[in-house]
């Protein structure tokens, strides 16, 4: 499924028209980004979190040459499913 996809359902389920739907959908990703930029976590209790998480710095090899080369530090969103979210996914 895609935003536009999303922004359809949402659509459809809610009565919203496509484009509020769509604006919805931006906005809300607009909102997550922001937060993750700020460092702040963003939690949808029964949904899941996103957060973003701390990388260090490390060594690696590149398989091509097989010379040694550092990967620097860096920040990674990453989202964690909640409780809710997994049991309906497995069942």
């Amino acid at each position: 499924m895609n935003k536009n996809e999303l922004s359809a359902e949402i659509a459809k389920r809610t009565g919203l028209s496509r484009k509020d739907a769509e604006a919805a959908v931006v906005t809300m990703t607009e909102i997550v980004t922001e937060n993750l930029i700020k460092g702040e976590k963003v939690q949808i209790v029964g949904f899941g979190a996103y957060e973003v998480k701390e990388r260090p710095a490390r060594k690696a090899r590149n398989p091509k040459t097989g010379e040694s080369i550092e990967i620097g530090a860096r920040r990674s969103p990453i989202f964690k499913p909640g409780k809710a979210l997994k049991e309906a996914v497995l069942h």
